[in-house]
């Protein structure tokens, strides 16, 4: 009898939950990415990191900076594996000139929300952002606490 594999339920790869709290998220795009080998193979193990990665827009085209894919030690011996190399962003030409219209605007930039599997394609969720206050942060941070307290009191209040 042939064994299952247990499948995952979460295609998620990787988060950055730092720019959901840095930024107000106006617009969220999906892109591909223009990956190598030893970058799918590390990937798939999980060894990626976008906490520091934002996009760079250049010439008509989109591009992932300061992504981190530490590569696995078994990668091939004759391909230099560079971890932080800029990588292309796969976007509609519409989407391109959204996303060039949106950061010419005072104070919006465009940075990378999550990092998954779509159909055996990796894909990269970006945001056309606006930055936060201090104030602002304060504020998602108390209405987050208020949600906690509210939910407890009502589970509280079922039982």
């Amino acid at each position: 009898m042939a064994k299952k594999k247990n499948k995952t339920t979460s295609n998620t790869i990787a988060l950055n939950k730092k720019a959901r709290h840095d930024y107000f998220i106006e617009h969220t795009f999906e892109a591909g990415l223009v990956l190598q080998g030893w970058e799918v193979k590390s990937l798939r193990a999980g060894k990626a990191n976008l906490a520091e990665s934002y996009v760079l827009l250049k010439d008509g085209e989109a591009w992932l900076f300061g992504c981190h894919i530490s590569p696995l030690i078994s990668a091939s011996t004759h391909v230099i594996a560079d971890p932080l190399r800029t990588r292309k962003l796969l976007l509609h030409n519409q989407e391109l000139a959204q996303l060039f219209r949106g950061s010419e605007q005072q104070g919006y930039t465009v940075v990378a929300l999550s990092l998954y599997w779509k159909n055996s394609k990796v894909k990269l969720e970006i945001g056309l952002a606006k930055g936060k206050k201090l104030h602002d942060k304060r504020a998602s941070e108390k209405e987050r606490e208020w949600n906690k307290t509210k939910e407890r009191l009502m589970k509280h209040h079922a039982n």
